[in-house]
């Protein structure tokens, strides 16, 4: 059987000046970078547009470990309007380094359904990444000098809340003691790293409208206090300027395309267990500005990425999709009947049954913000026809949409089913209504995204997060939105809790400020910023070939 890696050698890219010109960008409004990828100057919004701007999203059931083919099938959607003649372009997030050579592996889709370059987007693309750890790690890299060079600021030590960054899963950097080493190495305090997908960077690039508004955030981010309690800017720091200077490509969305030339804007990427999970709102507006049809994705469940979408990335950009699609399969949902995740490929007509649960609850979930959903089966290759009846009849006793799928193999065409449920949807959803008001308190929101999203019956708060609570009301910050980081694997913050948990508490252990992001990141269970490499490594298995193919990267 052909590996996505022999399926992308059989690619034979277009120009990307075709690619633009499908989308009716310029070439002027084009910095590429090669032959088949380029950046796009934002000036191209500025452009007159009569497209229908009309914005599907992406979600799933809770996933297994090793995901569920939510990128495969959006990529695999984007072929099937295409397929059928509809100007369509896709939004996603670009890849993070550290999962790729982790756990889960490439994030580019998979089959028939990739988007291209896959080896370049996976490893570095247009060094978007890159220029976010060094803005990120520049900014640290001034904090402690200017605490070195005699502390005009004031700024104590202990109270340094901004970290540095990696692309990169490292447990072992997750915090560390600075400045060791002698008086000429700098003044000795705790820090650490998180992942470059988690860092508050990143959520600003991706919620930023422009250069300017990039400016803001950057000079309004939180780096931490005086020895009097008061709160420490970028802006005061003078650094945000050069800041800016790193970022200003990347600021920029990238431009790719599919294997079968569906325009792909990639911008953008971080996690949604640990951020928000969404492609830049640059990336989303230069799509809907140049298509009908535009198809974005967010990140793991619909209790995860898809909340923070509608929550975050909605009331910020004002933007409300005209339709969900949301994405299962028969695997996942035997895991959440009882299955063990190793032992999922044998029909097991049971277990499908006892995980519709799972289902059920993110249809719900779906509905409380209005939408009318279309379940995507996303069918592999040991499924059987009695398993996928079981999905289908559960469906149909909802109500909603169901589309059996197989873009993996197939590319577009076994995505036009699910395509023309989609258009079939539109207009059957109502404008959707966040989960709470910026007015409530941050306990009340913590609340309301835990009892309607993951079905918990109340949420503990910690001794740690009390003192963050105290602190953030006494700096008028109770308004922010909040990004809550939660486990993947299941709808509670306990990850080896499947299927649709009921009567458990949910435990935030510390809440963090990210003032130039415009949002608070609820800490829950033991989830981490800085991720760590499993036992075995994907990197273990990739490999640079004589003939400069990259083998194992998928």
């Amino acid at each position: 059987m052909a590996t996505d890696v022999d399926i992308a050698q059989q690619f034979k890219p277009r120009p990307i000046e075709h690619i633009s010109e499908i989308l009716g960008i310029s070439s002027e409004y084009l910095l590429p970078y090669g032959k088949d990828i380029a950046k796009v100057d934002l000036k191209a919004l500025k452009v007159p547009s009569t497209k229908k701007g009309k914005l599907i999203l992406v979600s799933a059931t809770t996933p297994t470990p090793s995901g569920e083919g939510k990128t495969t099938t959006t990529i695999g959607l984007g072929q099937a309007f295409t397929q059928l003649n509809e100007s369509v372009c896709l939004a996603l997030r670009e890849p993070s380094l550290g999962p790729c050579l982790g756990m889960k592996g490439g994030a580019t889709g998979g089959g028939y359904s990739q988007i291209m370059p896959s080896d370049r987007i996976n490893l570095h693309f247009t060094g978007d990444f890159h220029a976010i750890t060094s803005a990120n790690n520049l900014l640290s890299a001034a904090i402690d000098n200017h605490i070195y060079q005699g502390n005009l600021l004031n700024i104590d030590p202990r109270q340094v809340v901004w970290r540095r960054v990696m692309d990169m899963n490292d447990r072992s950097l997750r915090n560390i003691v600075l400045g060791l080493g002698g008086k000429m190495q700098g003044i000795p305090r705790e820090g650490g790293f998180d992942i470059t997908a988690a860092s508050e960077v990143m959520a600003m690039l991706c919620l930023a409208d422009d250069a300017a508004d990039l400016q803001k955030r950057l000079e309004r981010t939180l780096i931490g206090y005086t020895y009097d309690g008061k709160p420490v800017h970028a802006k005061e720091l003078e650094i945000t300027g050069a800041m800016m200077a790193l970022l200003r490509d990347a600021l920029q969305p990238n431009l790719v395309q599919s294997l079968e030339g569906t325009p792909a804007f990639v911008h953008g990427g971080p996690f949604a267990n640990i951020a928000h999970g969404c492609n830049s709102i640059i990336a989303t507006r230069m799509a809907m500005h140049h298509a009908d049809w535009s198809i974005t994705e967010a990140g793991f469940g619909f209790d995860l990425g898809a909340e923070k979408f509608f929550d975050i990335k909605c009331r910020i950009a004002d933007l409300d999709p005209d339709a969900v699609v949301l994405v299962t399969t028969v695997r996942a949902l035997k895991m959440h009947g009882g299955k063990d995740k190793n032992d999922l490929e044998a029909e097991d007509i049971e277990a499908v049954r006892e995980g519709l649960a799972n289902l059920d609850k993110h249809i719900e979930s779906v509905e409380i913000f209005n939408k009318h959903p279309v379940v995507a089966l996303n069918r592999f290759a040991t499924d059987t026809d009695e398993e996928i009846a079981i999905i289908r009849a559960r469906c149909i006793e909802h109500g909603v949409s169901f589309a059996e799928t197989t873009h993996y193999a197939n590319g577009g065409k076994g995505a036009i089913e699910l395509a023309k449920a989609v258009m079939d949807s539109v207009g059957k959803s109502k404008p959707y209504t966040p989960l709470y008001t910026l007015d409530m308190s941050v306990i009340e929101k913590v609340k309301a995204v835990s009892r309607a999203m993951y079905g918990a019956n109340d949420v503990a708060f910690s001794k740690e997060a009390e003192k963050d609570l105290k602190h953030i009301e006494q700096l008028g910050l109770s308004h922010l939105p909040i990004c809550i980081a939660k486990a993947p694997s299941s709808l509670s913050d306990d990850p080896l809790l499947h299927g649709r948990p009921r009567d458990f508490e949910v435990t935030v252990r510390a809440i963090q400020i990210n003032e130039g992001a415009g949002f608070l990141v609820v800490l829950t269970g033991n989830i981490m910023r800085m991720p760590g490499l499993p036992k075995k490594p994907a990197a273990n298995d990739i490999r640079l070939l004589e003939s400069g193919i990259i083998e194992g990267l998928e």
